[in-house]
């Protein structure tokens, strides 16, 4: 099995911004927050690329944002 540092690092980022809004999510009682914190945490598992790592995780960072925005 080949690691890459790359991915690594971006899966550890990546899953660290989950928890904290899983966290969030969780402690102010905001499903999109919890919902998405959890996402961010599990799909790095899966996903291979950095690339499609980095695509996905902004995705769901603006569906987010959008969900926010429209009073969730």
């Amino acid at each position: 099995m080949n690691i890459n540092p790359t991915w690594l690092l971006l899966s550890l980022v990546i899953s660290a911004v989950g928890m904290g809004l899983f966290i969030y999510g969780k402690k102010q009682s905001r499903i999109p927050h919890l919902v998405a914190g959890l996402i961010l945490m599990i799909y790095t598992y899966v996903v291979t690329s950095a690339l499609w790592m980095i695509l996905i995780a902004l995705a769901i960072l603006a569906a987010l944002f959008m969900l926010v925005r429209l009073g969730w």
